[in-house]
């Protein structure tokens, strides 16, 4: 009895091995998605006064970790299953994140001047304001779930071959890592402003070095914003880019000889376009019909 004790120790531990060495692979594999999937959100959660940066950040924190409670089930089921499906669901992702970085670039190309105008001449009221934050809210966490399946499926690729209970360990700890990891960062990067006050006020000594630190920290933090910001951009196109090098033969054939990075933006850049070209007419005939 005792020895039969023992031993289920001994599996445990066998296994919790296994998922441990198995889930460093995993989050190796997924670094670079990370990495986008940070730059998005941080662009997505930027833009808010102060008082509300939090409050929304944990509301889409929520989100994305539903978002995982829904994909996981569903891609370990099409997993098993019915794998071509997990394809199909990748490249319709793909076409909405080529789409939000494509129109992200034509607003900047043909209408910064008209926003900032526009920005200029009219304050929010609080009505309105709320509304932004919902919209906002909405497009971070659809944007995620997007990112959610591409950062699932390609863990899961990492343990395809290896039984049920250890790819559900494996991937489910990837997908919690990633929602702790990245929501964490950004949780810092909002609130880096309000540090910097924090280390000015910790005396009257304006030669202090927490006093340098601070109005550096006040200082950086605008232009890491805007610089988040066009990275997230980047970054959508080069996760639709690369889900379609990676998925479809004809694309992947076509840019083979070109470096991967190069390849995953022109192939993000040209759907991005495309879609862009096709969804936008679609959508404002479709706006102008409700409104009539």
């Amino acid at each position: 009895m005792a020895s039969g004790f023992f031993a289920l120790f001994d599996d445990i531990a066998l296994l919790m091995d296994d998922v441990a060495s198995m889930s460093k692979v995993a989050t190796k594999k997924t670094a670079g998605i990370l990495a986008d999937d940070l730059a998005v959100n941080a662009d997505k959660a930027s833009g808010f006064v102060s008082s509300r940066e939090l409050p929304v950040l944990w509301k889409i924190t929520k989100g994305s970790f539903l978002n995982k409670i829904i994909i996981l089930p569903i891609a370990f089921l099409l997993s098993a299953y019915f794998p071509p499906a997990i394809i199909a669901i990748l490249l319709i992702g793909g076409i909405y994140l080529a789409f939000e970085g494509a129109e992200k670039i034509y607003e900047w190309i043909f209408h910064r001047g008209h926003q900032k105008k526009k920005r200029a001449i009219k304050e929010m009221t609080r009505a309105e304001a709320m509304e932004y934050e919902e919209e906002k809210i909405k497009a971070a966490i659809t944007v995620d779930f997007i990112l959610s399946i591409e950062i699932i499926i390609i863990a899961l690729g990492t343990v395809v071959d290896e039984p049920m209970q250890i790819q559900v360990v494996v991937v489910s700890v990837v997908a919690l890592l990633a929602t702790v990891g990245v929501y964490g960062i950004v949780a810092l990067l909002v609130r880096m402003d309000d540090f910097g006050f924090r280390l000015i006020a910790i005396d009257d000594n304006t030669t202090g070095f927490e006093d340098w630190l601070g109005n550096a920290l006040i200082k950086t933090l605008p232009y890491l914003i805007r610089g988040l910001a066009v990275i997230g951009t980047l970054a959508m196109i080069l996760v639709a880019g690369g889900i379609f090098v990676h998925n479809v033969h004809f694309i992947h054939d076509l840019m083979h000889d070109l470096p991967s990075i190069m390849g995953e933006f022109i192939t993000g850049l040209v759907v991005g376009f495309l879609s862009l070209l096709i969804i936008t007419p679609i959508a404002n005939a479709f706006n102008k019909k409700e409104k009539n």
